[in-house]
């Protein structure tokens, strides 16, 4: 089941999309907080501009180096530890909205990925437990600036500015993440073609490691890391990320 958060140009509404159809189940409210309940109002798919299917409350937690191939391109070891770092909620933006570069930002790189939505309060999990904490995965683009990131002793400048993680383009409930495929295109170039299994740490290893050192709330956003291939993109290009089994979308990027 794929859940759609959407606007046909009112409120933000939510909808179940069902395999093989076009058509969006129209849910009473958002699944995060209340039961799957239909309004027996359908909409095309065509019809509705698709939103970041969450935006979280608290936070978006990042995963560095998580590939090891990704590691080694950027001219690093694979820490023996989840290295993470976090994202504000004003970083995350949905399908089509503008990527808008902030001014000290001269070299932004893409980071196609696998992202986690955690569904309820989440401290100190067991890693065999974590599957109960998810409430489904979804798309990400861990858009950095590689300069900034580079320069500070934090990763802040380099991962937390605005619009730095679009999400899409769907919720997917029940999906098996061991091996997935993982994409990343630049105007139409396949610049990213990892697969989960690649990850050093899986999904339940990182779940139960992030509520060790903070709690995880509903909604809460965790990125897995990224494959190799990552790389620069420019205002007026358009960047496109994929994970087999969810979906893709694209964002253009701006200069602000």
């Amino acid at each position: 089941m794929r859940i759609a958060r959407f606007t046909t140009g009112d409120s933000p509404r939510y909808g179940i999309l069902e395999d093989g159809s076009t058509d969006i189940v129209v849910l009473k409210g958002d699944p995060l907080f209340m039961p799957v309940n239909a309004t027996g109002e359908r909409v095309d798919l065509d019809s509705v501009r698709l939103l970041s299917p969450v935006i979280p409350r608290s936070k978006v937690v990042g995963v560095g180096r998580n590939y090891a191939a990704h590691a080694a391109e950027m001219g690093n070891e694979v820490p023996e530890l989840p290295l993470l770092f976090l994202k504000p909620n004003t970083a995350v933006t949905g399908p089509d909205d503008p990527i808008v570069v902030p001014d000290y930002a001269d070299e932004v790189e893409h980071e196609a990925e696998l992202a986690v939505v955690v569904s309820r309060m989440a401290k100190n999990v067991p890693a065999d437990k974590a599957a109960d904490y998810v409430l489904g995965y979804t798309v990400a683009n861990d858009v950095t600036a590689r300069a900034a990131q580079r320069a500070d002793v934090t990763w802040t400048r380099g991962k937390a500015f605005d619009t730095s993680c679009p999400t899409g383009p769907f919720l997917s409930v029940g999906l098996d993440v061991s091996d997935l495929a993982v994409r990343a295109w630049v105007d139409g170039e396949l610049r990213q073609d990892g697969r989960t299994s690649q990850m050093v740490h899986t999904v339940p290893e990182l779940l139960a490691y992030a509520s060790t050192i903070f709690t995880l709330l509903p909604g809460d956003i965790i990125l897995t890391g990224t494959p190799a291939g990552v790389g620069p993109v420019r205002p007026g290009q358009r960047v496109e990320v994929e994970v087999e089994g969810i979906g893709r979308f694209g964002n253009n990027v701006v200069k602000r």
